[in-house]
C-alpha cells in the first residue's frame, strides 16, 4: 500500500525529469532544470512564508517584552502572544513548514535515480516496471553477466548493461529510456564515498569531482543558512536554535551527498544556489515593503490619535460652552429674582403708594409720609 502511494507521489517528478532529459540529453542539466521548476512552483508559498518570517523577526523586540511581562503567567502570555500574532498578521509556524519541503522532493528524486526502470522510465505502473526489471535481469544473467551492485542500486547497473549491450531488449520495450548519467565528466550514479578508495589507483577529475560535490553542497548550504539568519534576526532560545541549524543543515547535506548517488548532490547544490538568490531578493524586497507598511501603519495610528484628540478637544469645548450657558442662565434667573424682590421692597415703601387716595396716586403728594412729624413732636 505504502509503496503504491510512494510510486504515485514520484510519478509527476519522474515525468518532469524525463521531459527535461529528453529535451536536453543531459542528466545533470535535467536535474538543475527540475530543481528550478520545483522552486518556481513553490515560490508563491515561500514568498508568503518569507514575509511572515521577516515580519516576525522585526517584531522580536515586542515578543520579548510580552514574554518578560507575563513570565510568571504562562496562560496570559500565550493569550497575549496569540493576540499579537493576529493583530500583526504573523504565522509563527509558516516559516518552519516550507523549510522542510525540499526533503520529500529529495526523497522522491532519490527513488527516481535509484530505480530508473520503475520510476524514471514509463511502463504504465509499478508492477509493469518491476516486470521489465525482472525480464532485463533474466536476460543479463542468461548472458553470463554478473551483477555486482548492491540491491539498492541494482536497477542502475541493469539499465547501464542493457543500454550498452542489449539494443534488441530496448526495441522490445516501449518506454525504455537510454539514460546517460554522465555530467561534466562525472558519473552521477556513483557515490562520492567510493571515490576515496579509488584514489590509490590514481587521481582523476572524475574522482576529484565526486569528492567536491558534497563539499560544495555543504558550503552552499552553510551560505544559505547565513543569508537566512542575517535577514531573520532572532534573540534568546530562537537565536541558539538558529545557530544550531546553521551548522546542522550543512553537515547533513555533506553526509547525504557523500553516501548517496552524486546526482542527489547536484540537486542539493542547485537547490541551495537558487535558494540563496531567492532569499537575498525576497529578503530585500519584503524588508523594504514591510518598512513601508509599518511607516504607513504608524502614520495611520498618528492620524487616528490626532483625530481622537481633536474630537476630545471639540467635545470638551462644547461641554465648557454648555456649562457656561447654564451658568449664564442661572445668573440671569438669580438677577431677575433679585430685581423682582427689590422692586417689591421698593413698592412697599414707595411715596407714590403712601400718597395714594383711591385712584389718585398723588392725591397727598409725591413725598407724603404719614409719620413724618411724629419724631419731631416727641
Amino acid at each position: 500500500m505504502l509503496s503504491t502511494i510512494g510510486y504515485y507521489i514520484c510519478v509527476p517528478f519522474a515525468a518532469l525529469m524525463r521531459l527535461f532529459y529528453n529535451l536536453t540529453g543531459s542528466y545533470g542539466v535535467a536535474i538543475i532544470l527540475f530543481t528550478l521548476v520545483i522552486k518556481l512552483i513553490l515560490l508563491p508559498f515561500q514568498m508568503k512564508s518569507k514575509k511572515s518570517m521577516i515580519r516576525m523577526s522585526r517584531m522580536s523586540g515586542k515578543i520579548q517584552e510580552i514574554q518578560k511581562k507575563y513570565a510568571n503567567n504562562q496562560a496570559k502570555m500565550n493569550e497575549e502572544m496569540q493576540r499579537f500574532y493576529q493583530e500583526e498578521g504573523i504565522n509563527p509556524m509558516s516559516g518552519c513548514l516550507w523549510s522542510f519541503i525540499p526533503f520529500p522532493i529529495l526523497l522522491a528524486l532519490y527513488y527516481i535515480i535509484r530505480e530508473p526502470i520503475v520510476y524514471f522510465m514509463n511502463f504504465g505502473g509499478r508492477a509493469a516496471g518491476q516486470a521489465v526489471v525482472a525480464a532485463a535481469k533474466e536476460m543479463i544473467q542468461g548472458a553470463g553477466i554478473e551483477l555486482t551492485a548492491n540491491a539498492a542500486y541494482e536497477q542502475i547497473e541493469i539499465a547501464k548493461i542493457i543500454n550498452s549491450q542489449f539494443p534488441d531488449f530496448i526495441a522490445q520495450h516501449e518506454g525504455w529510456v537510454n539514460v546517460d548519467y554522465h555530467f561534466l565528466g562525472l558519473d552521477l550514479t556513483a557515490q562520492p564515498s567510493s571515490a576515496f578508495g579509488q584514489l590509490s589507483g590514481g587521481v582523476s577529475w572524475m574522482l576529484i569531482g565526486l569528492i567536491l560535490i558534497p563539499i560544495v553542497s555543504g558550503a552552499l548550504s552553510f551560505l544559505l543558512s547565513k543569508v537566512t539568519m542575517s535577514q531573520n534576526k532572532m534573540e534568546g532560545s530562537a537565536a541558539a536554535s538558529g545557530k544550531m541549524m546553521m551548522w546542522m543543515m550543512p553537515l547533513m547535506s555533506i553526509y547525504i551527498a557523500f553516501i548517496m548517488p552524486a546526482a542527489l548532490g547536484v540537486y542539493w547544490i542547485a537547490q541551495s544556489a537558487l535558494s540563496i538568490v531567492q532569499e537575498a531578493v525576497m529578503g530585500r524586497f519584503y524588508t523594504n515593503k514591510l518598512e513601508a507598511e509599518e511607516a504607513a501603519r504608524y502614520e495611520a495610528r498618528e492620524a487616528d490619535r490626532k483625530r481622537r484628540q481633536e474630537e476630545a478637544r471639540i467635545l470638551q469645548e462644547q461641554q465648557r460652552q454648555q456649562a457656561a450657558q447654564k451658568q449664564s442662565l442661572k445668573e440671569k434667573r438669580k438677577a431677575a429674582q433679585e430685581a423682582k424682590a427689590a422692586k417689591a421692597k421698593k413698592a412697599a415703601t414707595s411715596t407714590t403708594e403712601a400718597g395714594r387716595v383711591g385712584d389718585r396716586p398723588y392725591a397727598r403728594g409725591r413725598s407724603y409720609k404719614a409719620d413724618r412729624y411724629d419724631s419731631e413732636q416727641e
